[in-house]
């Protein structure tokens, strides 16, 4: 009796357009910011933890983080995706069936499927998870790429036309029974076309923007008192915009320019995911995923890690107002955030119990 032709299709998936700056991440590389090794990984971890939920996957799996426009994407093998954070459009294409498939939930691609992620609708960045995950090398404990220092990920870069990125060899084999379980709890099972068949319900993060001006709390930075209280007044009750110079390293901010009272020199010092530093030039930087390891900027707030995921998803252009708060506030959005994750991600585990 022959093999089924599925299984021996190898696990791969080939780029046949890469996007804006598609790269792979992960959780991020932490314990060597001494050794100056950024964390780097998602810049939205929320929608990245709820797509490798969303395929049964452990919450250190590999992902694909796409931009504004993402990749064209031919899966060889059989596999079972989501897409979570911005609202891509998404385009299946097997022979001469082509159909469009909805984001943030679990979808069973046949081999051979052809998948176009286009232009985000909504917000910025999503995470492309794949059960089993993607099997690139682990550097330092970790698979996500950083790209100034060209290493981790696919070759340390963004993805280009012509790469192949490998899967886990049991991707279709997981792809598989990971969907039978969920056809066996759940009798509203689409097929779209010869290509794709997903479930009705899907599962939102909660970092898409959902106003013209986004809010964004702070706790004081340590500089604080450098600044004139004309600058402090600016930076809580003016709304700023984000700068096309910005990137995965920080968002330049277009806005009131923040004078010091105090123009002496700062000692450089450790740097952290949305410490907020302010150049010569007065203008605001908020640190992000790749963030440098130190820096000698003063720092006049710190994002509370609750708004990190939703200042992740603004596009340049898109406008903010920053709002103080304590620590002791900043910690209760913190678990907050967490516990409602939690909630999400402990249901869809239990979807794939069997």
């Amino acid at each position: 009796m022959s093999a089924n032709p599925a299984l021996r299709q190898a696990p791969e998936v080939g780029v046949e357009r890469a996007g804006i700056q598609t790269t792979v991440q992960d959780g991020g590389r932490f314990g060597y910011q001494h050794l100056g090794v950024v964390p780097s990984g998602a810049m939205d971890m929320e929608s990245l933890l709820l797509a490798n939920a969303l395929v049964a996957n452990g919450s250190d799996e590999a992902t694909l983080e796409m931009v504004l426009q993402g990749p064209t994407l031919r899966f060889a093998c059989e596999a079972l995706i989501a897409l979570a954070g911005a609202s891509f459009g998404i385009r299946a294409a097997l022979g001469q069936s082509v159909t469009l498939l909805p984001t943030n939930r679990p979808i069973l691609l046949a081999a051979g499927t052809q998948v176009s992620f286009e232009h985000a609708q909504d917000g910025a960045r999503a995470y492309l998870a794949v059960a089993g995950g993607f099997d690139v090398p682990s550097i330092l404990g970790s698979r996500c790429t950083y790209i100034p220092a060209g290493f981790g990920g696919h070759n340390g870069r963004a993805l280009k036309k012509g790469d192949v990125l490998a899967l886990s060899p049991q991707a279709s084999t997981l792809a598989r029974a990971r969907f039978n379980t969920l056809h066996k709890k759940n009798t509203g099972v689409v097929c779209h076309g010869s290509a794709a068949r997903t479930v009705r319900w899907s599962v939102r993060p909660r970092s898409l923007p959902e106003d013209e001006v986004t809010l964004v709390r702070f706790i004081n930075g340590r500089h604080r008192a450098l600044f004139t209280a004309q600058a402090l007044q600016a930076f809580e009750s003016s709304t700023y915009r984000i700068s096309p110079d910005s990137n995965r390293m920080g968002y330049r901010m277009v806005g009131p320019r923040l004078e010091r009272a105090n123009t002496g020199d700062v000692l450089s010092e450790p740097t952290n995911l949305g410490t907020v530093q302010v150049p010569p030039d007065g203008a605001p930087i908020v640190l992000m995923a790749d963030h440098q390891t130190t820096g000698g900027y003063a720092k006049i707030a710190e994002i509370a890690s609750a708004d990190i995921p939703r200042l992740a998803q603004l596009r340049p252009g898109q406008e903010v107002r920053f709002a103080p708060c304590s620590l002791a506030q900043a910690l209760a959005l913190a678990r907050a955030a967490r516990d409602a994750l939690a909630s999400k991600t402990q249901a869809l585990a239990w979807q794939y119990q069997a």
